[in-house]
């Protein structure tokens, strides 16, 4: 795909530094090798520095930093303190501090990031989605202006005239079951800033519903109107609108008909589902009969970027997110 070889391109230029904790896995030392040959980002592994060296060759090993619990002792105190410092108020005592970061090493991984030891990190071959999140908001947490962690998927499809050549984001696929208006409009705020970092053009963004500039009334209507109303007063910057659905969001007859006036109706790049069942189930939908191609979901809202993966991921899952990561620094 296009889009995927220009965001490696870009990732090449980049240069950053993405953490892959879970080492014990050998999807990871794989997917770390293909990374370093061709010079993705700088792969840092959290795991028995002798068993890892072992692992690649002496080229790879000079695009490679290891880190060891076991054997980093000052680096490791340093961030059982950190993380005391960010949990003690929460219950943390320093005995489960000291026990989360030698024995958890998404926890270890994350740490590295909040240190600025690291750029962002990528998690979830072996790990939990709900693991993978404690991690980055015990360890992370949300970045300024943003006031939940949510998720986004880039979907390819065939259908050029859509998006940007076929290339639409879907959110909140993976996230948040029942967002309320504050933070669907959070949400929307969000979406529209990952998409112009990694596609570098001008986010439309539409909120979906069943109604489409009040055709239908319903509380569950008036959650999104009310969504959107908080966007737009919150971040004027951005085109966004709604409510829509979908064929006027993103086929431009069909929105002009149904929403006349609106700049964006039926050019819409960035569609907002009202709650994670639609969001679900319209990407699968998308997906399996639609024949896009699903890549996600990327985490967004955190200060700093960490992103999940499945635990059936492959190792070319693994490497395409470690590129999609390296383009959400900053």
């Amino acid at each position: 795909m296009l889009l995927l070889e220009e965001i490696i391109a870009k990732a090449r230029t980049l240069k950053k530094k993405i953490v892959l904790p879970e080492t014990h896995d050998e999807r990871i030392i794989s997917a770390t090798r293909k990374i370093v040959d061709q010079d993705i980002a700088t792969v840092v592994l959290v795991g028995d520095r002798m068993k890892l060296t072992a692992a690649f060759s002496s080229e790879q090993l000079k695009k490679i930093i290891i880190y060891d619990p076991q054997q980093d002792k000052e680096l490791a105190e340093q961030m059982i303190q950190l993380y005391l410092e960010k949990r003690g108020k929460k219950g943390v005592t320093p005995e489960l501090a000291r026990e989360t970061v030698l024995t958890k090493p998404h926890f270890f991984g994350a740490l590295l990031v909040e240190k600025n030891l690291a750029d962002g990190m990528v998690c979830g071959a072996d790990c939990t989605t709900a693991e993978t999140l404690r991690a980055l908001i015990h360890c992370v947490g949300v970045k300024q202006g943003s006031t939940l962690i949510s998720s986004f998927f880039i979907m390819i499809t065939e259908h050029k005239e859509m998006g940007k050549d076929g290339v639409l984001f879907f959110a909140d696929c993976a996230v948040n079951p029942q967002p309320d208006s504050a933070q669907l409009a959070c949400i929307a705020t969000d979406t529209a800033d990952s998409y112009k970092k990694i596609m570098h053009s001008e986010p439309q963004v539409g909120l979906l519903s069943f109604s489409t500039y009040g055709s239908a009334e319903h509380p569950l209507v008036d959650k999104v109107k009310e969504a959107v109303r908080m966007a737009k007063a919150n971040r004027p910057d951005i085109k966004l609108d709604g409510e829509f659905q979908f064929d006027a969001a993103v086929i431009p007859k069909i929105g002009e008909k149904k929403a006349p006036g609106s700049l964006i109706a039926g050019k819409v790049n960035c569609l907002v589902f009202p709650d994670l069942q639609a969001g679900n189930i319209g990407y699968k939908i998308a997906e399996r009969i639609g024949n896009a191609m699903a890549v996600g979901p990327i985490i967004q809202g955190a200060k700093k970027p960490v992103n999940d993966l499945s635990r059936g991921c492959s190792v070319d899952d693994i490497f395409y997110v470690t590129a999609i990561t390296s383009l959400q620094v900053g």
